[in-house]
């Protein structure tokens, strides 16, 4: 089974909201935050999907997401090519 790590925008007053996760369905993923039944910092909000990587594992992708989450310098880095 294929496991994707995702970064979702969502455009809030002035500035750029992003939100990392992992999932085996993103189509489905997407949207059920875009439908406000993902996670609750998602809710209220309309997201696009920015960035996504696949991988075999459930455990790889659940590194890599960590390792996202925790990268600010690239988040802000793909958030910059929606704020032009």
């Amino acid at each position: 089974m294929k496991y994707f790590v995702y970064v979702i925008i969502s455009k809030n007053k002035q500035k750029y909201l992003s939100y990392v996760g992992y999932t085996n369905n993103l189509k489905k993923r997407l949207s059920k935050h875009n439908a406000s039944k993902g996670a609750k910092f998602t809710r209220g909000r309309k997201w696009i999907l920015a960035y996504s990587m696949c991988y075999d594992t459930k455990s790889k992708a659940m590194r890599e997401e960590y390792k996202l989450k925790k990268n600010y310098k690239l988040r802000n880095k793909i958030k910059s090519y929606f704020n032009k």
